[in-house]
């Protein structure tokens, strides 16, 4: 099949052929008739298999269709399609997407997302737009200041549903999609089908037809698989090592925490790898500036927390190595799917150490199987693990081992461990309160709000704490 026999018009076709793309990959083969129908869809794709252009290129064809008719005439200035994203970077990526595809047809589209002045993206609601791609909390900001109005939006589109759902903006979505016309057309993409995704499909969509391209929670076929065990202390050893000997080049690396992604680009910049970070905590203008240089090739690392990565659309990306594992294990699946994209070859090598075995226990379980646990000369690890020298009860309230408890026996802190960051999920620590410890840098101690003495209880065991975004 040609993107030629699904029915797009000229114009759209042109500026596919002028992307260098002439067959629609198994997603948008799929999809594209079903939205081009007007029926509602939800769709199981995971990233990297074309699934953007799955739904930007039947929505440009339908607007463009539909134009001129007396019903677009009323509502000229009013925006007629809604895309929902759960991050600032995938809101850029889909934008650019729109751009691209439509740029031989009259459609009018803006990017709405936080982290930047609501003025410009005012002036340009202003004057009108066909497509608003927003990510929901400035999208209710919009709607709070009465500068944007969603009365005449035909198609709903939300992208990346089960993540948006995981960073907590179910309440969001629900507001927002009690602006819309309760006519509609939905379309709702997802890497899994989670339960609390079904839940809102259900609530969503009416008689959806439905799309799957993959096996539920699966990664990437053309993705390479590898984990090397080696001691903590020893990652960024090995990490430079691999860096220097493989002539590495356009690596996205990930850290669970935003401290450790500062921390990691900083060590591998002066060792002559040019990097950047890219977190919660960074600018707009900076992340953007990091991504854009990543993608050009300026730099050769860059390293990201979860959050920040979603919405990284590189083509031929080469590898991504995950510098330490995610709690989450669904994460293991979105952090290897920025390689391997769209048919393409990709590496995913992971660096787990001892303190890892849990997740990577719960990776394998998810994935159902079981990886080979390399050893890199030079790097192999100690024949028992060390652990953390167990410290004699405080008999102050809250000392003990946990969090970030320290001499002043802070119960909350044991219980919250590191606070920085946005929302968080899940994490591992063991870190000794007489010392202010951090928890192991990744944890964040007792799950529900234990004080101080049920940290030092449950100090140096494994957790379900928060995780870093």
């Amino acid at each position: 099949m040609l993107f030629s026999d699904l029915g797009l018009s000229a114009g759209i076709l042109r500026a596919i052929g002028e992307q260098g793309y002439d067959t629609p990959t198994p997603i948008q083969a799929q999809a594209i008739p079903h939205v081009l129908a007007g029926s509602d869809l939800e769709a199981l794709a995971q990233t990297g298999t074309g699934k953007t252009a799955a739904f930007v290129l039947p929505l440009l064809h339908r607007l463009t269709a539909e134009a001129e008719s007396p019903l677009q005439r009323v509502a000229r200035n009013k925006p007629r399609a809604l895309i929902l994203v759960p991050t600032r970077e995938l809101a850029a990526q889909v934008q650019e997407s729109i751009r691209n595809y439509g740029k031989h047809v009259p459609v009018r589209s803006l990017a709405v997302f936080g982290g930047v002045g609501m003025g410009p993206q005012i002036t340009v609601l202003r004057k009108g737009v066909d497509i608003i791609v927003a990510t929901p909390g400035r999208l209710l900001d919009h709607l709070t200041q009465r500068t944007v109005d969603l009365s005449a939006v035909q198609t709903l589109v939300l992208d990346e549903a089960d993540r948006m759902l995981d960073m907590g903006f179910i309440r969001d979505i629900r507001k927002i999609i009690e602006r819309l016309p309760k006519q509609r057309q939905n379309l709702m993409f997802s890497a899994t089908f989670a339960p609390d995704v079904r839940e809102l499909a259900h609530t969503v969509l009416r008689n959806p037809e439905l799309v799957e391209v993959a096996r539920r929670n699966t990664a990437a076929e053309t993705v390479t698989q590898s984990m090397i065990v080696v001691d903590k202390e020893k990652k960024r050893e090995l990490l430079l090592h691999l860096f220097e000997n493989h002539g590495w080049h356009q690596t996205l690396v990930f850290t669970r925490t935003k401290h450790g992604a500062d921390a990691l680009a900083r060590k591998l910049d002066q060792a002559g790898i040019r990097s950047a970070a890219i977190h919660g905590d960074k600018t707009q203008g900076a992340r953007t500036r990091a991504l854009a240089d990543f993608k050009s090739g300026r730099l050769a690392a860059l390293v990201a927390t979860d959050i920040a990565a979603r919405g990284i659309d590189i083509d031929q990306l080469p590898r991504v190595v995950n510098f330490e594992l995610p709690n989450v294990p669904e994460d293991y699946v979105h952090r290897i799917g920025r390689t391997g994209r769209a048919g393409a070859e990709g590496e995913a090598l992971s660096l787990v150490s001892h303190d890892e075995r849990i997740q990577l226990r719960d990776i394998e379980k998810l994935l159902k199987r079981t990886f080979d646990k390399l050893v890199r000369p030079g790097f192999e690890p100690s024949a028992t693990p060390r652990e953390p020298a167990k410290q004699p009860q405080s008999r102050r309230p809250g000392g003990g081992n946990g969090g970030n408890g320290g001499n002043r026996g802070d119960g909350a802190k044991a219980a919250n461990g590191n606070r920085s960051g946005a929302p968080r999920r899940s994490g591992s620590g063991s870190g000794s309160g007489n010392n202010g410890g951090n928890g192991g840098g990744n944890g964040s101690g007792p799950r529900k709000g234990s004080t101080g003495q049920q940290a030092h209880r449950s100090g140096g065991a494994h957790h379900n704490g928060q995780r870093h975004r």
